[in-house]
């Protein structure tokens, strides 16, 4: 039943790296229908924010948001994202509408917005540059903004527990690697600006703002997979945001390749399962269930969107090339997708294939 030959998750090559220290939890899947707290829903109390915009004229398809061209001319969209945003510790962040990472200088204040943030002393601290919360930190300021992470969907295996480990630091790197600021997974006062501006109001998920565009290369996808933020975006078929998931990727040896691709089969959990005993003799290894993509073109890819049997992974570059999702974030996803759908893959969100739309019929 499988499409391909899962060529990047074949047993010849060598296994996935596992942090010693992070266990492995038995696969858990609840039968479809049934929902446990902090289950993501797709009801009306999940207000994510929509990618919206002008209402376009009958057969325009709608138009996304489009990029920032780079000012000299030779950067790369995955140099931009480091460097577009150098000295951003003292300004303000002023998103642009014209550029879904475009972050703008404002006058420098240390004054924080977001009711997530606003009331607590630890966060005023941060914010005026008084201290950086790194190894060893704990609070409530610091669980408000793990809270806030886990929202906008950065993995962070440990939940909001209000104490800063390997975990917090990871989320912190795929978070600064979205706001185009230097990647040291501390909290700093330019990280929380960042997150004061973009997180979600509180009980919501998602993205005030920042979001790409449904998009690539002027053809409409329903996913977009930004690799080094390690975080999976969900559109419906109108362009309209559904959730966002993180995810866990490629390594350098074995990368997940960028580019356009296509859902080519759709794997439920007894063919999951069965693959999984078959290239790895564990039946768990891709979890719940596993789509097998190509290029847009035809081409096997050697790539899978599939689940995992080490969620304390994600938000890192571990795999073979497929891209791993959380159990039940695997369960929208294929129940969302069908085959031919396509599946955007970019290094970062300011990729300049993104935010193009075309003119149909």
């Amino acid at each position: 039943m499988l499409a391909s030959a899962l060529l990047r998750e074949s047993p010849l090559l060598l296994r996935e790296p596992t942090d010693a220290s992070e266990t492995a939890p038995v696969l858990s899947v609840l039968p479809r229908g049934v929902e446990r707290p902090g289950d993501r829903t797709a009801s009306e109390a999940n207000s994510l924010t929509r990618f919206s915009g002008p209402v376009p004229p009958a057969g325009v398809a709608p138009r996304g948001l489009s990029l920032a061209s780079p000012s000299d001319g030779v950067s790369t969209p995955v140099e931009r994202a480091r460097d577009n945003l150098t000295g951003l510790s003292r300004t303000a962040l002023t998103p642009v509408a014209s550029s879904p990472l475009a972050l703008v200088a404002g006058p420098a204040t240390s004054v924080l917005e977001h009711p997530r943030f606003a009331g607590s002393p630890q966060l005023a601290d941060v914010a005026s540059g008084g201290t950086v919360l790194g190894a060893g930190a704990r609070g409530d300021g610091l669980r408000a903004v793990q809270g806030a992470l886990l929202d906008m969907g950065f993995a962070l295996y440990g939940g909001a527990d209000g104490r800063y480990g390997p975990d917090t630091a990871r989320a912190l790197r795929n978070f600064q690697v979205h706001a185009g600021l230097r990647t040291s997974g501390v909290l700093d006062a330019a990280t929380l600006r960042a997150l004061d501006g973009l997180a979600p109001a509180s009980g919501s998920r998602g993205q005030s703002r920042a979001l790409p565009s449904a998009f690539y290369a002027g053809q409409p996808v329903r996913v977009v997979i930004a690799l080094r933020e390690h975080r999976t975006f969900l559109f419906d078929p109108l362009g309209q945001l559904v959730d966002i998931f993180p995810n866990a990727v490629g390594t350098a040896a074995t990368p997940t390749h960028p580019g356009l691709k296509v859902v080519r089969a759709k794997l439920d959990q007894v063919a999951t399962e069965n693959a999984g005993a078959r290239l790895w003799n564990d039946r768990h290894v891709f979890g719940a269930r596993l789509l097998d993509l190509s290029w847009v073109d035809g081409q096997r890819s050697g790539e899978e969107l599939h689940g995992t049997s080490a969620p304390a992974l994600l938000g890192g570059d571990v795999s073979h090339g497929c891209i791993r999702h959380a159990n039940e974030d695997i369960l929208v996803l294929h129940d969302a997708l069908a085959v031919g759908d396509r599946i955007a893959v970019v290094e970062t969100l300011q990729d300049p294939h993104l935010g193009v739309p075309v003119t149909v019929g």
